[in-house]
């Protein structure tokens, strides 16, 4: 009986995703659904919506965005998808007719999305 437990949770630890990748994957998938639309996959604002929003949306690869991503860590991704009072990503996606569903962002998201962002901006060199 305790060889076949600890074959079991040897078997299972092989199929487990590495944290890494896992955070990774959820970042990519959080991106592609909620922010490719406008941001486009190479997050360079080449979206299908990117310049039906005014004001256009940027392209995020930039040194002066890098810079602030870099400086503030998730506070950048946070603060635009959480803003308070701004409508201008509901307002661009109801006006070209865009549903998204709603989402309950969880710390460990916006982690994941700053962390898939910064790879594919370091990656566009």
């Amino acid at each position: 009986m305790k060889i076949s437990v600890i074959a079991t949770l040897g078997m299972l630890s092989l199929m487990q995703t590495p944290p890494s990748y896992a955070e990774n994957a959820n970042g990519k998938k959080l991106f592609l659904q909620r922010c490719a639309m406008c941001h486009g996959a190479d997050i360079k604002g080449t979206g299908a919506l990117a310049h039906k929003s005014n004001p256009p949306t940027p392209d995020l690869t930039t040194a002066a965005f890098k810079k602030r991503l870099r400086d503030y860590p998730g506070v950048i991704v946070s603060s635009v998808i959480l803003r308070p009072n701004g409508d201008l990503i509901p307002k661009t996606l109801r006006e070209n007719g865009v549903k998204v569903a709603p989402y309950a962002w969880k710390v460990s998201d916006f982690r994941d999305l700053h962390q898939y962002m910064s790879e594919v901006i370091a990656a566009s060199r």
